[in-house]
């Protein structure tokens, strides 16, 4: 009953007091009517204050005592104006965010766009339920603005959307707390976490050497530095006998072309049934990484979803995503950042 007055509650801030509702499709600019406005502590220790003095003035009649009790009121009015239009007319835009690994911390970038002709100072934003991710920024006059990364935990892979943001300003007395909510159309790509410690990679097909090894069919195409995993038979070793006085140099190794090169395949149908689904994951997670590290093509198979053999980022990108969103729904798939 208690966690259902508390939801109940919950849903009704949101949607009758502070009118949330779901996220933004673009950007958006915070109107007078998102703003939300209360004294802090110090601002109600100046009205007590303001209370006081004009008792004691009408009490002893003092005209001056009048004036500064009218004036100091009127400095707390205009307070209370200048701090909810340091709010007003902010554009909020959603940036860019970067893929993580499960467990990692992810990255999520907010473009702020100040009003025309206006600056605003002192704004803290942050995500509503995590008080430690809250940044402070000034935003400067048009068109300059800034840019603030917020940054949330992940736990799971898949997609993960960002939390309702909060901006909060008490510029310039801090007499007043104004504030208001924007719930962005922002999500970061969540991969599984490697596994650790790893698992050697799995034999290959064709050549069991690391890379491409030379055949009768194939012959040398240039030299290029070393890399994690090259095979010791495939250093040039010629050229780094020659820089042996010159430690500084990077290691040289010999590039083939023609024939036929050595591949890894990724199957999560071969891996050991008694794995969870998420270890598996994690296990073809890390022999990717591995791979790329090492410069071995590779392919990746999930059920009936097949990635050719290759190198590079794009396939490093391609197989993590795969295997990120592997299980969702096709929805999930189609979404982007």
């Amino acid at each position: 009953m208690t966690a259902l007055l508390q939801r109940l509650r919950s849903a009704v801030h949101a949607r009758w007091l502070y009118h949330l509702g779901g996220a933004a499709a673009s950007s958006m600019t915070l109107s007078m009517r998102r703003i939300y406005i209360v004294p802090t502590r110090a601002g109600l220790q100046c009205a007590l204050l303001l209370t006081v003095m004009l008792v004691g003035s009408l009490n002893y009649n003092l005209g001056l005592g009048y004036a500064l009790t009218f004036l100091l009121g009127a400095c707390v009015l205009a307070d209370m104006v200048a701090t909810a239009h340091n709010l007003a007319g902010l554009r909020l835009t959603p940036g860019q965010t970067a893929p993580v690994f499960a467990g990692e911390t992810a990255s999520f970038r907010i473009e702020l766009a100040p009003a025309r002709a206006r600056q605003h100072y002192a704004v803290w934003l942050g995500f509503q339920d995590d008080d430690s991710s809250v940044q402070p920024c000034d935003v400067g006059t048009p068109p300059v603005g800034t840019s603030v990364l917020l940054h949330a935990t992940t736990s799971t892979r898949g997609w993960q959307a960002a939390g309702r943001i909060r901006l909060v300003t008490r510029f310039p007395l801090g007499l007043f707390r104004a504030w208001s909510y924007w719930q962005p159309a922002l999500q970061v790509l969540v991969y599984p976490a490697p596994e650790q410690p790893p698992v050697p990679l799995p034999a290959m097909d064709g050549t069991a050497g690391h890379g491409r090894s030379p055949s009768g069919s194939e012959h040398l195409a240039g030299l290029r530095d070393y890399r994690p995993g090259d095979s010791p038979r495939h250093l040039a070793w010629r050229q780094i006998a020659r820089h042996a006085s010159r430690p500084e140099l990077p290691l040289l190794a010999k590039q083939f072309e023609g024939g036929s090169a050595s591949q890894l395949r990724f199957d999560l149908a071969t891996l050991p049934p008694q794995l969870t689904l998420e270890h598996k994951l994690s296990r073809l997670c890390a022999w990717v990484l591995a791979a790329e590290s090492s410069a071995q093509p590779y392919s990746l198979r999930l059920d009936q979803l097949y990635i050719p053999a290759a190198l590079g980022p794009a396939q490093q990108s391609a197989c993590l995503r795969a295997l990120a969103l592997y299980g969702h729904s096709p929805a999930a798939h189609e979404s982007d950042a």
